[in-house]
């Protein structure tokens, strides 16, 4: 007998490891705001801000609420939209970071945007995964994501 995950199980998977990192990262920026600040690849930039660092620890929280939600019930509705919102602060930030790479070596700044590039590229094929065959996100969204 050959065992299959299924794309549900996968969806919840890949929802579960977005849900875990940025509960993770959130966690680390809130609480421990000069800690992150003295990583490597954050360091570099701007002045420390406290404020700005726990707004985006909180925004990474709210963001793992989200995602749980959807690794919970499996909502078509919901994991679209978790998501979506994923990507929407995925994308600029990967952006922000490949135009900020100067003071990196070469080593630590591909690094980084391999990490970085995986957050968009998990949750754009998770997306993909995501949508309905046959059409658009539109209709009853159903108890699972994919039925």
């Amino acid at each position: 007998m050959r065992w299959t995950i299924g794309r549900d199980g996968l969806l919840r998977a890949g929802l579960g490891v977005l849900a875990g990192t940025q509960l993770t990262l959130g966690l680390w920026v809130l609480l421990l705001p000069e800690l992150f600040w003295k990583w490597p690849w954050v360091s570099h930039l701007p002045p420390y801000n406290e404020h700005l660092l726990r707004d985006f620890g909180g925004a990474g929280l709210a963001l793992a609420v989200v995602l749980c939600a959807a690794v919970a019930t499996m909502d078509r509705r919901l994991v679209l939209t978790s998501l979506v919102a994923y990507l929407v602060a995925a994308v600029p930030h990967l952006l922000f970071h490949s135009r900020h790479l100067a003071p990196l070596s070469a080593a630590s700044g591909a690094g980084f945007m391999t990490l970085l590039g995986t957050a968009v590229v998990l949750p754009a094929v998770l997306l993909w995964l995501a949508v309905p065959k046959g059409g658009g996100a539109g209709g009853d969204s159903g108890a699972s994501a994919v039925s």
